[in-house]
C-alpha cells in the first residue's frame, strides 16, 4: 500500500468478480421483500465457508447494484450490516474489504491423515509411504535425497528469470517442443559434457519432470517393447522400484557388494534391462569401478541389454575423483537420466534423459501424450542459470556446505552410535549405517525408524530399500540439516536404539 497517499487503492488486496458473477448471485432467488437481508446472508455465508477470504475486496456498490438490477441502497444496506458485524470495512477509494469471517459451524474433529510411527514404518511400505513420511511432523528431518534447500540461490535465480523473460519472443509463450526448450537442451548438453564427460547433440535430449518421470515414461516404452522385467540393485531405491512396478514391470533384485552391482547375478536374472546408480549407489554409496564396469558393458554388448543410468547425486563428491558416466563409454546401450533435484531443488521438477536411438522417438511420443512438455518459462530460466556459470558456483557452495554436514554426521555417529558401521561417505547427500547382528540384540530397523520418529527425528530404514534380507540399518540424509540438528538427531537415534535393545 502507498503510505504517502492514504486514498490510494491497495493493489495487494485481491479483488473479487464484479456484478452478477459475484458469488454467482441470482436475483430471482431473492424474496420479493428484504433483498438487503438476502444479499447480506449470501455474503455472510461466503465469508464463513472461505469463498471470500480475509483481504478480499468486494465489488463497488454501484457496480453490483447495476448488475443485479436493484437500487444502490439495497447493496449499501447489506454492506453496512456486515460492516457493523465486524466482517467488512470501508476503505474509501480502497473499496469495501473483508476483515473478518463468522465462526464456522462446529464440526467433528478431522481424523488424522498421518499414521502413528509404528504404522508408518511398516515392513512392507505402500506406494504412498513417502507422502506420509513427508507429512509426518518432526523436529529434525534426516531423510535422504534432499540438498541444502536453504542455500537455494534466490537472487541468482531471479536474475535468470528476468533475463529469460526479457528475451522472450511472443511465440515462446505458445505450445513448445515436447522435447523441451532448445535453449535448455543446449545448456544441458554443455553441462553433461563439462561435468560427466558425455557428448550429446541437444536434439538427442528430452527434458522431463525429474528422474521420476524418466522412469515412468521409460517403463511404459519398455513394456510396450515387450520388456517385462528391469533388474534393480539390492539394496536399491524403493521409490524407483515403485515407479517401475507401476508400469507393470517386475524388478528382480541384483546384489550390490563393495565393487558395485554383481554382474553375474544380473546375467542369471535374465532381465533385458537394469537400473543402476553407478556413480554413487543408492543407498550404499559404493562406486562401480574398473573390472566391474567392464563386465557390465560386456553384458550390455553381448545380451543387447539396456542400462538405465540414474546419475544420482554424482556431482556431490568430497573425498574422491570424478567417475565417468557409463553413457560416456557405451552410448548405444545406456539410457542416461539426470536432474536438478539434487543440485538446486526437487520443487523445480526439471530433469533430462538421453536415450539410445532405439528409444529416442518413442520416449518423445510418450512425453508428448503425458503433458505436451514441461512448462517453458522455468526451462528458460534454468538455461540462463546454467549458461551464466551460476550452476557451477552453486555446486561449489553446496559441496562446502554438504562436506561440513557430512563430517558432523560422522562425528555424531561415532559419539552416539559407536557400534554402527558407516557406508558411502565419499560423495552424495546421504550415508548409510548398518548394525551387526548380535545374540539377543536383533531388532528391526523399521522399529528403530519408528522409535526415532516418536522422538521427533525422521530417518529411512534400510530394509525399505532391500528386497532380500540384509543387516538392519538406516539411510540418513545430512545435506538439508544444520550440524546442530544433525548432532541432536543422531543423539535421538542412539537413545531410541538403546531403548529397543
Amino acid at each position: 500500500m502507498d503510505r504517502s497517499n492514504p486514498g490510494a487503492v491497495d493493489r495487494s488486496i485481491p479483488a473479487v468478480a464484479a456484478g452478477s458473477d459475484f458469488l454467482h448471485l441470482a436475483l430471482e432467488e431473492a424474496p420479493l421483500g428484504g433483498k438487503s437481508d438476502w444479499l447480506a446472508r449470501r455474503i455472510r455465508a461466503a465469508l464463513a465457508d472461505g469463498r471470500l477470504p480475509v483481504g478480499s475486496r468486494l465489488p463497488a456498490t454501484r457496480v453490483l447494484a447495476g448488475e443485479l438490477g436493484v437500487s444502490r441502497g439495497v447493496v449499501t444496506e447489506a454492506y453496512q450490516r456486515l460492516i457493523e458485524d465486524g466482517h467488512l470495512a470501508g476503505r474509501g477509494r480502497g473499496g469495501t474489504v473483508v476483515v473478518g469471517a463468522p465462526a464456522p459451524a462446529a464440526t467433528a474433529p478431522a481424523r488424522a491423515t498421518v499414521p502413528p510411527p509404528h504404522a508408518l514404518f511398516a515392513p512392507a511400505p505402500g506406494v504412498g509411504v513417502f507422502d506420509a513420511v513427508r507429512a509426518a511432523r518432526a523436529r529434525i528431518d534426516l531423510s535422504p535425497g534432499v540438498p541444502d534447500l536453504a542455500a537455494f540461490p534466490r537472487a541468482a535465480w531471479l536474475r535468470a528469470e528476468r533475463r529469460a523473460v526479457g528475451r522472450l519472443a511472443a511465440s515462446d509463450l505458445g505450445y513448445g517442443d515436447p522435447r523441451g526448450a532448445p535453449a535448455l537442451r543446449l545448456a544441458v548438453a554443455h553441462w553433461i559434457a563439462r561435468n560427466r564427460g558425455i557428448r550429446a547433440d541437444p536434439d538427442e535430449l528430452l527434458i522431463v519432470s525429474g528422474t521420476a518421470q524418466t522412469l515412468t515414461l521409460l517403463g511404459q516404452v519398455l513394456y510396450e517393447d515387450g520388456v517385462r522385467a528391469v533388474a534393480v540393485e539390492d539394496p536399491g531405491s524403493l521409490g524407483a522400484r515403485q515407479h517401475l512396478n507401476h508400469c507393470r514391470l517386475d524388478t528382480p533384485p541384483v546384489a550390490v557388494d563393495s565393487e558395485g552391482v554383481r554382474v553375474d547375478e544380473l546375467r542369471a536374472s535374465g532381465a533385458a534391462a537394469v537400473l543402476l546408480t553407478p556413480a554413487h549407489q543408492f543407498p550404499t554409496g559404493v562406486v562401480l569401478r574398473g573390472a566391474r564396469r567392464t563386465e557390465l558393458l560386456h553384458w550390455a554388448h553381448d545380451s543387447g541389454g539396456l542400462i538405465v543410468e540414474d546419475d544420482y547425486d554424482a556431482e556431490h563428491r568430497y573425498d574422491r575423483t570424478p567417475v565417468p558416466a557409463l553413457r560416456s563409454v557405451l552410448a548405444g546401450r545406456v539410457c542416461y537420466a539426470g536432474s536438478v533435484s539434487k543440485l538446486l531443488a526437487p520443487a523445480l521438477r526439471i530433469g533430462w534423459v538421453l536415450a539410445p536411438p532405439k528409444y529416442r522417438d518413442v520416449l518423445v511420443d510418450a512425453k508428448r501424450f503425458a503433458d505436451l512438455g514441461n512448462a517453458v518459462l522455468p526451462q528458460l530460466a534454468l538455461a540462463q542459470f546454467m549458461e551464466s556459470g551460476e550452476m557451477e558456483r552453486q555446486l561449489r557452495l553446496l559441496r562446502r556446505h554438504h562436506r561440513r554436514r557430512r563430517d558432523a554426521m560422522i562425528e555424531a555417529i561415532r559419539t552416539h552410535l559407536p557400534d554402527a558401521t558407516v557406508h558411502g561417505t565419499a560423495a552424495g547427500l546421504h550415508l548409510t549405517i548398518t548394525f551387526e547382528s548380535k545374540s539377543g540384540t536383533d531388532f528391526a530397523d523399521t522399529g528403530l525408524a519408528a522409535a526415532a520418529l516418536a522422538r521427533g527425528v525422521k530417518v529411512q530404514p534400510l530394509s525399505w530399500h532391500a528386497q532380500r534380507p540384509h543387516r538392519p540399518g538406516l539411510v540418513l540424509g545430512y545435506a538439508a540439516s544444520t550440524p546442530t540438528e544433525i548432532a541432536e538427531g543422531v543423539a535421538a537415534i542412539g537413545e531410541s536404539l538403546r531403548q529397543l535393545l
